[in-house]
C-alpha cells in the first residue's frame, strides 16, 4: 500500500492550490476556495496534513468523512480545505490508474462543456458592447449584473429597478435570441424586491436569475421562485449537501450552483448533482478561481447527466493559462473535455514558483465599499 508522504500549499490572490505527494511518486493537485479567507483555509489544510501523512491516498471518501466529523466546528474554512484535498486525491487516483476522473465517476456524458462568459461595463452601452464581443468570440451565453456599481446610492427602489431593467434590455437587444443572458443579482435584494424585479425581467427570457436574495432561507427563496416566471440559480455559498437538500426540498431553484472548491470537492459536488437530478434540477458549477478549479469543474460536467452551463472567466488566456503546462482548450464558447489522466492538466512549476505568498483581494463585491449604506 502506498502512503501520502507530503502536502504542499501555494497561496496567492484568490488562489489556494495544494499538491499531495505519495510514496510511489504520484502527485495530485487541488484547489480550495473561500473568497477573501484563503490564509485561514491554508492553515486548516496544514492542520489536516498531520492526519493525512502516512494514510492510503485511495481512501478518498473515508478521509473526507473522518476530517469532516473530527472537528467540533464546521463551516466554509473547513470545507474549503477538505475540497482542496478531495480534488487532489481524485487527481492522484486518476493519474495512478491512467484514466480521467470522469472515468472513475461513471464515464463521459459529453465531449465538450458549454460555458457562459462574464461581461461588464460601467454603463448600459458598455455592458451591451462587452456582451456583443463575447458573442463574436463564440459564446452562446453571457452573465452580468444589471446594477451600476453605485446602485445603492439611488434614492428609490423604482429608480434602481428601472435602470436594471433597461440594462438587461440593452444586452438582450445587442446579442439577440441566439445568446442566452444570465442575470446575477449578488444577493442584493430582499424577497419582495426579488419578486418584483424578476417579474419585470420575464420579458427578456433570462436563462437564469442568480441569487436574487440571501441564500439563508430556502423557504423564502422558494417563494421567490414560485412567484417569478424565470429560473433561479443559487447555491454558490453552500458548503454541504445538507444545505442543498433543504433548498431542493423546498423547490427553491431551477439550477444549483455548487462550488467544487468549497462544497466537498468532486465527491461532494457529485452528490449535489445526484440530489438535483432527482428533483429535475440542473447544475451550473460556480467557478471564480484558478484553472485548477476549472479543470475540476469540467471533470464533473463531463460525467453528470444534468449539466447545464459552466462559469468561465478567461482560463484559456494569460495570465491564468500560464499556470498550466497546457491550458484547457476553448472552442467557440465550449471547453473540450480533456482525455489525460486525473484532472487532465498539469501545473507549470515555473509559474507556480513565482505566484508569491501574499493573498490579495482582487475586487470589491458590488454594493459594498465599507461605507454605511441606507439599504
Amino acid at each position: 500500500m502506498t502512503q501520502i508522504e507530503k502536502v504542499e500549499t501555494f497561496l496567492w490572490s484568490r488562489w489556494l492550490l495544494i499538491k499531495i505527494h505519495s510514496e510511489d511518486g504520484f502527485v495530485g493537485i487541488g484547489e480550495g476556495g473561500v473568497h477573501g479567507w484563503q490564509r485561514p483555509t491554508k492553515t486548516m489544510v496544514d492542520v489536516m496534513t498531520d492526519y493525512l501523512i502516512g494514510k492510503d491516498p485511495n481512501l478518498i471518501e473515508h478521509h473526507y468523512q473522518y476530517l469532516y466529523r473530527s472537528s467540533h466546528f464546521m463551516g466554509s474554512v473547513v470545507q474549503g480545505a477538505l475540497s482542496a484535498i478531495d480534488i487532489a486525491l481524485w487527481d492522484m487516483k486518476g493519474k495512478r490508474l491512467g484514466v480521467p476522473i470522469y472515468d472513475l465517476m461513471g464515464g463521459k456524458t459529453r465531449d465538450r462543456v458549454r460555458c457562459y462568459m462574464h461581461v461588464d461595463g460601467d454603463t448600459g452601452e458598455e455592458l451591451a458592447a462587452d456582451a456583443l464581443r463575447a458573442k463574436q468570440q463564440g459564446f452562446t451565453a453571457v452573465r452580468f449584473t444589471p446594477f451600476p456599481r453605485d446602485y445603492y446610492l439611488l434614492k428609490s427602489y423604482t429608480e434602481w429597478a428601472d435602470e436594471a431593467v433597461e440594462r438587461v434590455g440593452m444586452v438582450k437587444d445587442a446579442v439577440g435570441s441566439d445568446v442566452d443572458i444570465c442575470v446575477e443579482i449578488h444577493r442584493q435584494m430582499n424577497p419582495a424586491e426579488s419578486i418584483w424585479l424578476g417579474r419585470r425581467l420575464e420579458q427578456f427570457n433570462p436563462f437564469f436569475y442568480e441569487d436574487p436574495m440571501l441564500p439563508d432561507s430556502p423557504a423564502r427563496m422558494a417563494e421567490v421562485q414560485a412567484q417569478c416566471n424565470i429560473p433561479i440559480a443559487t447555491g454558490e455559498r453552500f458548503t454541504t449537501i445538507f444545505e442543498y437538500q433543504q433548498l431542493l426540498e423546498n423547490g427553491g431553484c431551477a439550477y444549483v450552483r455548487p462550488d467544487l472548491c468549497l462544497c466537498g470537492g468532486l465527491s461532494g459536488c457529485k452528490k449535489v448533482a445526484a440530489m438535483a437530478e432527482a428533483q429535475h434540477v440542473k447544475v451550473i458549477p460556480h467557478n471564480p478561481l484558478s484553472p485548477v478549479s476549472t479543470a475540476a469543474c469540467v471533470q464533473l460536467d463531463a460525467c453528470i447527466p444534468n449539466f447545464a452551463l459552466q462559469e468561465y472567466t478567461g482560463e484559456s488566456d494569460p495570465p491564468k493559462s500560464e499556470l498550466l503546462v497546457e491550458p484547457l482548450e476553448l472552442i467557440d464558447g465550449y471547453l473540450t473535455v480533456p482525455e489525460g489522466p486525473g484532472l487532465g492538466v498539469e501545473l507549470n512549476e515555473e509559474a507556480l514558483a513565482n505566484i508569491g505568498e501574499e493573498p490579495k483581494v482582487l475586487d470589491t463585491p458590488i454594493g459594498f465599499d465599507g461605507s454605511v449604506q441606507d439599504r
